[in-house]
């Protein structure tokens, strides 16, 4: 099985998208290129606008702004079945009373396509999707996993140019959505697919992902590789999304040092970290900080008091396989998460540290700061 229209363009480009409803604007100047292949996840919690991005992409929504082109044809003003779109849904959207191979074969027989080559593409897609010896059954006798991979089947033997995915694993359990997520890169690679995938779930997205769109109030925060935005979050509002579950409102002390550092100063604390944007003493800031950067110190540690420390009382340990997830309270009642490889004892009170390198110091603005890579995206 081929994509053979995927020849026909060597990037989508969307430009200004946007998108009202009455007064509520869901998407607002969403700019993006996708070259030929590329697997894009849009990430961002729930009203972020990602779906509403989708959905707009698709045709299922008209756009309010902007424009969509697929190499040099404009597709926005084409409806959803002339885009040559494939759609999986978050709910499958199966004909419960159409066998596996009746619900594959839909979208070949509404083109036309003849008999013995829709039979063919059917048994080819099934054979991708490891489904061959279920064609005869009807969704309702499958399983969650299996009738996604029916959907899967059913968007991508039409050869699409885009295959456009919508949380699809959402709707199963943990075990599943890692097998899942396997067969859906695996396909991906197989049929060298361009495929724009939408998640809440970071670490979805970072392994199946070649970039990353993150959005908040339907607005770009940053584009990147899974590696650029784990390791250096444009602001705390992509920081937050990425793991950094320490967020802790504080003032600039003083002036950055040579190094990018700067003094920080909340209720209970005082550290040295990073400023990833330009910041002066006085500035309200927030710093950003992932659990496992936050090192436990035993007691004989301790009494050598490390640089950046901060006392707090162990209230809350979790054992997760090689780890412990541990929640403290600092003196002045703030919670932070930590990761350790030891279990410390709850009422215990621990000296944690960071290296300032990995306490992010952030403006603390209230919008975010539209932080993207000027390559990567068309300005319209």
């Amino acid at each position: 099985m081929t994509t053979t229209s995927a020849e026909d363009f060597d990037t989508i480009r969307i430009e200004n998208l946007g998108r009202r409803f009455g007064g509520t604007t869901a998407l607002q100047g969403f700019d993006l290129t996708v070259e030929r292949g590329e697997f894009i996840a849009l990430l961002g919690p729930s009203g972020c606008g990602k779906s509403t991005a989708l959905n707009c992409l698709a045709g299922l929504l008209p756009l309010t702004d902007g424009q969509i082109y697929v190499g040099e044809q404009r597709v926005d003003v084409l409806p959803p079945e002339k885009r040559d779109f494939g759609m999986v849904f978050q709910s499958y959207a199966l004909f419960p009373h159409l066998t596996v191979a009746k619900n594959v074969a839909f979208g070949l027989q509404m083109r036309g396509v003849s008999r013995r080559e829709t039979t063919r593409r059917v048994d080819d897609a099934l054979r991708l999707v490891r489904l061959e010896d279920q064609a005869g059954k009807l969704p309702g006798q499958l399983s969650g996993g299996q009738q996604q991979r029916v959907a899967i089947a059913r968007a991508i033997v039409i050869e699409p140019r885009v295959v456009l995915m919508d949380e699809p694993l959402s709707n199963l359990d943990a075990k599943l959505r890692l097998e899942m997520r396997t067969e859906i890169r695996r396909l991906h690679q197989t049929l060298g697919l361009t495929t724009i995938y939408v998640t809440h779930d970071q670490e979805e997205a970072l392994s199946l992902a070649d970039r990353l769109v993150v959005l908040r109030a339907g607005r770009v925060q940053q584009i990147g590789t899974p590696q650029q935005l784990h390791d250096n979050p444009a602001n705390w509002h992509v920081a937050d999304f990425m793991g950094y579950r320490n967020l802790i409102d504080a003032t600039v002390a003083g002036e950055p040092d040579g190094q990018g550092r700067v003094r920080i100063e909340a209720d209970d604390l005082s550290l040295l970290g990073a400023a990833v944007n330009p910041v002066m003493p006085g500035d309200r800031v927030r710093i950003a900080v992932r659990p496992s950067d936050l090192v436990v110190h035993t007691a004989a540690l301790a009494a050598t008091s490390p640089v950046n420390t901060l006392e707090a009382q162990v209230e809350i340990v979790e054992y997760q396989g090689r780890e412990y997830s541990v929640e403290v309270r600092t003196s002045a009642g703030r919670v932070l998460h930590v990761r350790a490889d030891l279990a410390p004892e709850v009422g215990a009170t621990v000296l944690l540290s960071v290296d300032p390198s990995r306490a992010l110091v952030y403006q603390d603005d209230l919008d975010g700061i539209p932080a993207v890579d000027p390559a990567a995206v068309v300005t319209a």
